[in-house]
């Protein structure tokens, strides 16, 4: 037989394992292989791969998948396409960009040295980013609606910078780089809060992007399988760092991407090798660890290694030498010989044998430093983006070996210290515009002056032809779309708000209502119902059938309980996304169809119903990313409180997160009690959402407790929204009076307390029904803030002030840590006691529970009552009185000390 034809097949014979006992047979079989493909093509080849896969077992021989490639392109030279662009002309416009980022962050620090900014990064994945701009980024404008990038965050200078040659930034903006209080400046990663027409998604928490863009992929086949928009054109690129796959996001959702064939999603993850410290795999290689983890999860991996000038010298390695060499060389030495110059590189990586010795001898140290990295070779990379762009039935990932700190030289090149980098002096500078062709004077070189072509340059011509043929500019947000009716209350809640003392939980008047919302022929459809698991749990079963649990395939199997009402129905068309126990996962999704306004043109309006412990707890960064990302719907936090999910103890008791939710600007926190105050709430949302079209979303809490529920009060909706309304006037005999406030289940408690305090003790009660303390303390703050910037005008009362206002004792009780009611504490000019369920929750029944933790009605009466002591209304004995009567256990532990 003759040698391999193909130059990329010798190389890969060559990379086997040692021990072959029969080379002349091997080599056979390789031949075999290789004309197969020549003359049959890639599927036949795997077909037949396949069989004897299959094969294998029978005749006893056991086999293992392989997990990894040798360490060389995955694209063999002879297979790259022609490069379609100007690549002289490319190379160009991409030292200018490279120079704009690094003088934006430079001249931030020399002005105010504290800002930080990040010029390595970018530096290393500057080529990834241009090919993609240049070639395969598709904007708004594209026909199909255009691709969603998620690019890496330390790399938003060199975003910036691009879009500053594109004339959508001016050089003031980047000269206000991470100076953003005067209104002028850019923000320091991607922050669609802050950038609202221009950053579309935030990436700067590391590991959220990743697992975003799967759901983002997967969301956009929902969309198309349900007849809601044609997505078939459009691609979801994620560019991410070699680092951040340690994220447990960036990893959780790749078996998902596979499992569901998700061919419209491309990582490209910019393997530099460095985390901000030092390696990311010192004694390892990442790039083989990725490939393995990648291709194991069932995405087809491609690699890119090596740049051109590494062609010539795997042509004339024959013996294999190599790709030994690199197979046995880990992530910090290769470092260390991009740290170093040339001479280095000869005497310590080729220098190791004389087969090595011999690949180098007619080339010179230079000629050696320049070998460069595939990530730096916009040949290489194009092919690797367009065989991801083509390839079918798999996600693609492209490893891309690029160099931390690629063209800063000795300032900073590849070593451990390059992350921090943020100042370069003139000798580097002047070695930066040598290697990157920048026509820039000493003088430019020592101001940091930003750099842009005249108009008409070949250069701007050229960058806005390239993105005029791919449909605009990127990025760019979209604020607004369709604006879809709400139907009546009356339609869908009527149920509710005459519940006329029917008992139903809360969790169970949420489902009903969105039973109800589904068929609405306008909303019904931009309904997204969203649960990771437990949909039984929350009452949801009927939806099973109603409108269908989504799946890419259908229903490929007869489901065991078919001849139920309630079976579990999978239906490509289906409305349900039933994520399995993934909380990250089912967030995710959430966000994708909360920003699907944005990124879509097409507002949808996503319920995520959950334990509420695993919300903002769990997974509280996807949540604040949703605001900052400007999500809109309704997060639903069912079994809530620390009191009402009986039996299931500590870690599924929630009583935080509603101080959580708090700290999330956008985010409107409600705390229902009765069923038609959720009513008016999920009114109140879907109309600012849906037909306002405000940023905001909603976070719920419903509790799985039955009681009564009382029929709506006239002229209270208004209150009810605004976080507060005075339910009850209990008389007592005029002995004294005192305002008692609560929330959720706990607000039954109250008004048990205050019929007790005028049966036991003659005292008068006000009872108020808080469904949002954090809605309370917003405004009573504005209407403070006010007060400070205008001294000499009049400002009505906030709502709480105008509430609570008098010197009678106000008394709060609710399901949360005191903290939550604390929060209108300094507006309450009053005397103000607050009960709370601090500390780890625990296993028991509703009673016992809320005896523990004293947020019962006796400790609300207790509390009452030792607040009109302290103003000198009822002696101190009465207190001790009551305490002795409601059988109070006064040694007992404080329940946040357990």
């Amino acid at each position: 037989m003759t040698d391999l034809a193909s130059p990329h097949a010798r190389l890969l014979a060559q990379a086997m394992p040692d021990g072959d006992d029969d080379p002349q047979e091997t080599r056979e079989w390789l031949d075999a292989l290789e004309a197969v493909v020549a003359q049959c093509g890639q599927e036949r080849a795997r077909f037949l791969l396949g069989r004897l896969l299959d094969a294998a077992p029978a005749l006893g021989v056991s086999t293992t998948a392989q997990s990894n490639t040798p360490y060389l392109n995955t694209i063999p030279v002879e297979c790259q396409p022609p490069y379609p662009g100007d690549l002289a002309m490319e190379e160009r416009i991409t030292g200018i960009v490279r120079w704009n980022a690094l003088a934006m962050v430079v001249r931030a620090n020399q002005a105010y040295g504290e800002l930080g900014g990040h010029i390595s990064s970018y530096a290393s994945a500057a080529d990834l980013f241009e090919v993609g701009f240049n070639h395969f980024f598709q904007g708004a404008d594209a026909g199909n609606g255009g691709d969603l990038v998620y690019f890496q965050p330390h790399s938003a200078p060199g975003v910036y910078a691009r879009a500053f040659l594109e004339g959508r930034l001016s050089e003031a903006q980047l000269d206000n780089f991470r100076r953003e209080a005067g209104g002028q400046g850019l923000c320091s990663y991607p922050h669609p809060w802050l950038m609202p027409d221009f950053w579309q998604f935030p990436t700067g928490s590391m590991g959220l992007g990743p697992i975003q863009s799967v759901y983002q992929a997967r969301f956009m086949r929902y969309m198309e399988h349900r007849g809601l928009q044609a997505t078939s054109g459009r691609h979801v690129w994620g560019v991410f760092g070699d680092g951040e796959m340690d994220e447990p996001e960036s990893i959780a959702a790749l078996p998902l991407a596979a499992r569901e064939k998700l061919d419209n999603l491309t990582f490209v993850i910019n393997c530099n090798l460095q985390r901000l410290d030092g390696p990311v795999r010192g004694n390892g290689q990442i790039v083989q660890e990725l490939e393995a983890l990648f291709r194991g999860a069932g995405w087809n991996v491609i690699k890119v290694l090596w740049g051109s000038a590494w062609d010539p010298i795997f042509a004339r390695d024959h013996s294999g030498a190599l790709l030994r060499a690199f197979a046995s060389t880990m992530d910090g030495q290769f470092q260390t010989y991009k740290a170093k110059d040339g001479h280095y590189g000869r005497e310590h990586f080729f220098g190791q044998n004389e087969a090595l010795k011999a690949l180098v001898a007619h080339m010179t140290p230079d000629e050696v430093a320049a070998l460069n990295r595939g990530g730096h070779d916009l040949r290489k990379l194009h092919a690797a983006f367009a065989a991801a762009r083509a390839h079918k039935g798999q996600p693609t990932v492209i490893l891309a070996k690029t160099i931390k700190g690629y063209g800063m030289g000795n300032a900073g090149q590849a070593q451990n210290t390059t992350h921090q980098q943020k100042k370069l002096d003139i000798e580097a500078l002047k070695a930066f515009r040598s290697r990157f062709g920048l026509e820039l004077s000493d003088e430019d070189l020592e101001s940091m002056r930003f750099y842009r072509p005249a108009e008409d340059s070949a250069e701007l011509r050229y960058l806005r032809e390239r993105r005029q043929v791919l449909g605009g500019y990127l990025p760019a947000r979209q604020r607004q779309a369709d604006t879809v009716a709400v139907p009546p209350l009356a339609q869908y809640g009527q149920f509710a708000v005459a519940a006329d003392q029917k008992e139903m939980s809360t969790t169970m008047a949420m489902v009903r209502m969105l039973t109800g919302l589904l068929k609405d022929k306008a909303l019904g459809p931009r309904v997204v119902p969203i649960v990771a698991d437990e949909a039984r749990t929350f009452g949801m079963a009927s939806l099973f059938r109603q409108v269908g649990i989504y799946s890419s395939q259908g229903q490929l199997y007869e489901p065991e309980d078919a001849g139920s009402m309630l079976y579990y129905r999978e239906d490509i068309r289906g409305q349900i996304l039933e994520e399995g126990i993934t909380e990250a996962g089912a967030m995710s999704s959430w966000i994708a169809a909360g920003t699907a306004y944005s990124n879509h043109g097409t507002a949808m309006l996503p319920l995520y119903i959950y334990y509420s412990m695993f919300g903002f707890q769990r997974i509280g960064d996807l949540i604040w990313a949703a605001g900052d990302q400007r999500a809109r719907g309704f997060l639903v936090g069912a079994t809530a409180g620390r009191t009402t999910l009986s039996g299931e103890g500590l870690k599924h008791q929630d009583g935080t997160s509603h101080i959580i939710a708090a700290t999330i600007p956008n985010c409107r926190a409600y705390d229902p009690a009765y069923a038609y105050e959720l009513a008016v709430i999920v009114d109140e949302g879907m109309r600012a959402m849906m037909e306002r079209q405000e940023d905001v979303f909603y976070y719920l809490t419903v509790m799985n407790e039955n009681y009564a529920q009382p029929s709506m009060p006239a002229g209270v909706e208004r209150d009810i929204v605004r976080g507060m309304y005075r339910l009850a006037q209990v008389e007592g005999g005029g002995r004294a009076r005192v305002r008692l406030l609560g929330s959720g289940t706990i607000l039954r408690e109250v008004e048990a307390a205050a019929q007790m305090l005028a049966e036991d003790w003659q005292v008068d009660s006000e009872v108020f029904s808080v469904t949002s303390f954090s809605e309370l303390e917003r405004e009573a703050r504005e209407t403070a803030r006010q007060r400070l910037h205008h001294p000499q005008d009049s400002i009505a009362p906030s709502h709480v002030e105008a509430l609570l206002a008098g010197d009678a004792p106000v008394v709060a009780a609710t399901d949360y840590v005191r903290a939550y009611p604390q929060l209108i504490a300094p507006y309450v000019p009053a005397p103000f006691t607050v009960l709370g369920t601090d500390g780890y929750g625990r296993s028991d029944n509703r009673p016992s529970l809320r005896r523990f933790f004293e947020v019962d009605r006796a400790y609300v009466c207790v509390a009452a009552l030792r607040a009109l002591a302290a103003q000198g209304t009822v002696p101190a004995s009465v207190v001790a009185e009551a305490i002795t009567r409601y059988g109070i256990d006064t040694d007992k532990p404080a329940p946040s000390s357990l």
